[in-house]
């Protein structure tokens, strides 16, 4: 192995940007490093460069410890997006620099100089001076720089990423020619999935910090296994299904389960997320037409002509009831829609917004079944089992593993709080065979919010039940509130089942999320829906307006779920607050859950948590 990361970790500001990477890259390869801004490509590449220290973890290079090791001695060549050239050197001065630095003898050096002006072509041009150059050509030489002194591993840094699309494709395929002729083990680092495809023998794709899935750009791109990558990498559309004896059931539709993504008999009736491309969804003027299977008869929403073919969006209201998760839906829209990818037509005829067509799946792929990953707090100070026993629901009800955390505080052994939940955990096994559990030192709220960071948990359950209802939603909680990118389920009253749930939605954006978590929520217990939103007498009509329209909004795209839904505009009296109006809404529904916003400020969380004792789902924007 050239490359070899154990549980590399960098955190900044007490949060991983880089969490626990493992990675294995063969002598020769080309490796990509995929993902968006704020992913930890860029630090992982400085990490292996010698660049940045890593706060845990070990690197090896080509069987060497390099883990502390400064970067002019890690054998490594480095390439920046943003050239780093010098501007007072010719370009073969710049070529030489680094044998320079390392005393090799002057006619060493202009030979090799001329071999990379060669390789890179930039032959005849090595008394030229940086601003003498294009930028493609400024890029090459910063390539050729690295390459000067051999190295055993090539960095490269989105180095084609200040340059037009035209001169970006060339200097790919003239990457890609140098690299496979000197033999140089390479990482990428690159945003762009097109340059990943092109250029990696195998590609690693990175979310805040975890390392997702490594395989080719064939096997990412055809039979992802998360739901990230199947949407990051050439925007699959993801539905979700029902296992059933005849393979996977869409709204009135039913297709069979891919071979490869043959499921046991008792799952039947999980839920399963089934992945396809754009190009494989088809479209005909005539169900007669269909060669794949039959989704039923849907209608063009948009069509974009791109020149070789037509980009469309399909309306398709066969599959009521199915939640689509990509292409993400509009707000308030009625019926699931997926996108269709289809060459043009020799007869230059092409589909147009409205019409009737017949739609079908030529080939699709199942993803991994994750649920809804819970980080369950267990307080053994207050021995509250309300907000364990709904967490484990939650985790049975989604089949995904719960995490149950513990948090040692300022007078306690670590030691005697880890075996109390280690012996927690054994007693929980049968019912929850994937639970696992951590222990961690420092303050509540700020030790929650790293190891949601670190396990990537997607909902957080803590629980109050405990002494008056004055201490609940104190102000570690609000500090957990004010701070989380998760939702927090706040558990004060165990609720057997849920049946009912009521949405208090902000109108706008901020209230769009409410509802989408919600209706989720819903969709798994079986719950029906109830939207509200409080208006004074004084409130504008404009304003009422814009709310109706919201309310009538979150309607459809419940409704579209497969959820029972209705809207509940409130009148607030003249002498009525909004936390008064929102609470006798909730005792006379009798709700079993409670879906709100995460507040900016706590106060009417506070009060509303204080005065009613049912489960809240406080859910951020994001």
């Amino acid at each position: 192995m050239s490359i070899i990361l154990k549980d590399l970790c960098k955190n900044y500001q007490g949060l991983p940007v880089v969490n626990r990477i493992n990675l294995e890259i063969q002598d020769g390869e080309l490796f990509v490093l995929l993902g968006g801004s704020g992913s930890g490509k860029s630090t992982i590449l400085r990490m292996i460069a010698g660049l940045t220290e890593p706060d845990k973890g070990s690197i090896e290079l080509k069987g060497r410890d390099v883990t502390h090791l400064a970067p002019q001695v890690r054998d490594t060549g480095f390439v920046f997006q943003n050239y780093s050239i010098f501007r007072h050197m010719t370009v073969a001065e710049n070529i030489e620099f680094g044998l320079r630095v390392r005393n090799v003898p002057v006619e060493k050096r202009r030979k090799r100089s001329e071999e990379l002006m060669d390789l890179v072509e930039l032959a005849g041009l090595g008394e030229r001076y940086p601003s003498q150059l294009s930028g493609g050509q400024l890029q090459r030489v910063a390539l050729a720089r690295a390459l000067a002194y051999e190295p055993a591993v090539l960095l490269l840094d989105e180095p084609f990423g200040a340059l037009d699309v035209k001169i970006r494709g060339q200097l790919r395929r003239s990457l890609k020619e140098i690299q496979r002729r000197l033999g140089v083990t390479s990482i990428l680092v690159t945003h762009d999935q097109e340059e990943g495809f092109e250029l990696g023998d195998r590609i690693g794709v990175l979310d805040r910090g975890n390392l997702l899935e490594v395989g080719t750009p064939d096997q990412l791109y055809h039979r992802p296994s998360s739901q990230f990558v199947a949407t990051f990498i050439g925007g699959g559309n993801v539905l979700v299904g029902e296992l059933c004896a005849e393979g996977v059931r869409l709204g009135s539709r039913v297709v069979p389960c891919p071979d490869e993504s043959a499921l046991p008999g008792h799952l039947e009736g999980a839920r399963v997320r089934l992945m396809a491309r754009a190009e494989n969804v088809e479209v005909r003027d005539d169900a007669s037409l269909l060669e794949g299977y039959s989704l039923g008869q849907g209608s063009v929403a948009e069509a974009v002509f791109t020149g070789s073919g037509q980009r469309l969006r399909l309306d398709l209201p066969e599959l009521d009831g199915v939640r689509c998760i990509s292409p993400i839906p509009a707000y308030g829209q009625e019926h699931p829609q997926m996108e269709a990818w289809v060459p043009s037509r020799p007869e230059g005829r092409s589909f147009q917004p409205g019409q009737k067509v017949a739609v079908g799946l030529l080939h699709y792929h199942l993803l991994e079944r994750t649920g809804l990953r819970s980080l369950i707090l267990v307080d053994f100070v207050q021995e509250s089992r309300v907000a364990l026993d709904f967490g484990l629901r939650v985790s049975e009800a989604t089949g995904a593993p719960a995490t149950l955390l513990s948090i040692a505080g300022v007078h306690e052994r670590e030691a005697d709080v880890a075996a109390r939940l280690v012996e927690l955990h054994g007693s929980l096994l049968e019912r929850a065979p994937n639970l696992k559990f951590t222990v961690r030192r420092g303050g509540l709220s700020e030790e929650v919010l790293k190891e949601v960071r670190e396990g990537r948990h997607e909902l957080v359950v803590i629980g109050e039940d405990e002494g008056p209802s004055v201490t609940r939603l104190g102000p570690w909680a609000q500090r957990l509130l004010a701070k989380s990118e998760v939702p927090v389920l706040l558990v004060q009253q165990d609720r057997p089942r849920i049946s009912k749930i009521l949405i208090c939605s902000a109108a706008g954006e901020p209230g769009k999320g409410d509802v989408w978590l919600g209706g989720r929520v819903a969709k798994r217990a079986g719950a029906s829906v109830s939207v509200c939103h409080a208006v004074s007498e004084t409130t504008e009509p404009e304003r009422k307006a814009r709310v109706r329209n919201h309310l009538a909004g979150a309607v459809n795209s419940l409704h579209a779920m497969g959820v029972e839904a209705r809207s509940r505009l409130l009148d607030m009296g003249s002498n009525t607050s909004v936390a008064q109006t929102l609470l006798h809404e909730m005792e006379e529904g009798n709700y079993d859950l409670i879906v709100m916003g995460m507040p900016s400020k706590t106060a009417l969380a506070t009060r509303l948590v204080r005065a009613n004792s049912r489960p809240f789902l406080f859910v951020p924007m994001s």
